[in-house]
């Protein structure tokens, strides 16, 4: 049987001094296993070995162009909800060497660089980098060409979800329907409190983890009690989308001047696209050596931002960052319903934590619903 295919199990019950089981069954299952670990100021997903590498005792705040991180007097191990990293990095890799050629006699020698992806088990998944990961998967994998690269690293991840149980004033996953709550695409996923875990798997891989835990079935009281902390995190949003208007209310909006208040607020910098779990703009790049008998073939994210991004020969086509900024939000909210049957946004909310001027999409899209003047 496939071990990625989709399963349901009876939720189960972990203790907290068994938590370090679940990274030894992983380990020994031959997994390296990444975790949200706090680095230069942030969460990062690094390689961990012990529960204490990870961010336990630390909780995060995000606003409009603000993040931070903060000491809490608690044992949960996944208070700080999530940093700039989502799971993109981890499957469409920032920086590639696809090929590299070599001058051979009169002609030349192609060869392929495939990724070297080791089994790898990434701890502590939001359920919005779970619906941005599927969102990717559409992008890569199901199309008419699939990516090898992207399918090679992404057949190698076992996902461990964790429910969300408080939202930053950023998010806004319940009004895109990704969230808070993992619904599918984990291999396991926990819900925690402060003594204990619930736990449950996804997938026959992850059901085989989970039977090697020191686990027992959890009440229906306790199940409700988790619905009950899920669903306040969901209601304690403050910021929504309007889903069911797209794609319309952005194509109708074309013409609209609060593209011209946006865009004398944003820098072009490209912070939102870097950290967006489903924007996959990218460049090549030729790399010759000095002698000019090798070369690599590389490619390298880009974004929809930058002025090279839209010229093509003799002309660039999005010169103002107006016109960047539009087809941004417009290929993210409408022209993505179109190309792939979903919006492009999951409602993490880190395009407004991570924007040094704190734009705020949700209060840009309010805006354009707004006849124009």
């Amino acid at each position: 049987m496939d071990p990625s295919a989709e399963y349901n199990s009876s939720p189960h019950l972990l203790a907290r001094h068994d938590f370090p089981q679940l990274l030894q069954v992983l380990t020994h299952g031959g997994y390296r296993i990444l975790g949200p670990t706090i680095s230069e100021g942030t969460v990062q997903w690094k390689e961990i070995r012990t529960v204490n590498d990870l961010p336990v005792g630390w909780t995060d705040q995000q606003d409009p162009g603000k993040y931070r991180l903060e000491p809490k007097k608690s044992p949960r191990v996944f208070n700080v909800v999530h940093g700039p990293d989502s799971l993109k990095p981890l499957t469409f890799a920032p920086r590639e060497t696809l090929l590299t050629l070599d001058r051979k006699n009169n002609t030349f020698a192609a060869r392929e660089i495939m990724p070297e992806t080791p089994p790898t088990a990434i701890l502590g998944v939001r359920a919005c980098d779970l619906a941005g990961l599927a969102t990717q998967d559409q992008i890569f994998l199901k199309g008419p060409f699939s990516d090898p690269y992207y399918r090679q690293r992404r057949e190698n991840l076992f996902l461990v979800a964790v429910n969300c149980t408080r939202a930053h004033a950023t998010c806004f996953c319940a009004s895109m329907e990704t969230g808070p709550k993992a619904q599918e695409g984990y291999d396991l996923c926990l819900t925690e409190a402060d003594d204990d875990f619930v736990i449950e798997a996804g997938t026959q891989a992850g059901l085989k983890v989970l039977e090697q835990l020191p686990s027992s079935l959890a009440s229906n009281e306790r199940l409700s009690q988790d619905d009950e902390r899920i669903q306040a995190c969901a209601d304690s949003q403050t910021r929504s989308l309007p889903l069911a208007s797209f794609p319309d209310i952005l194509y109708d909006a074309h013409d609209h001047p609060r593209w011209d208040q946006v865009a004398a607020r944003c820098l072009s910098c490209t912070n939102c696209t870097m950290v967006c779990p489903t924007c996959f703009c990218h460049g090549v790049q030729e790399t010759p050596s000095l002698d000019f008998q090798h070369s690599e073939h590389t490619r390298v994210w880009d974004s929809c931002f930058t002025p090279d991004h839209g010229y093509i020969h003799g002309k660039n086509f999005r010169p103002t960052i107006k016109d960047r900024y539009r087809m941004w939000l417009t290929h993210k909210l409408a022209a993505w319903v179109d190309q792939f049957g979903t919006s492009g946004c999951v409602g993490c909310g880190r395009c407004i934590t991570w924007c040094p001027v704190g734009i705020d999409l949700t209060e840009e899209v309010l805006a354009l619903q707004d006849t124009p003047l």
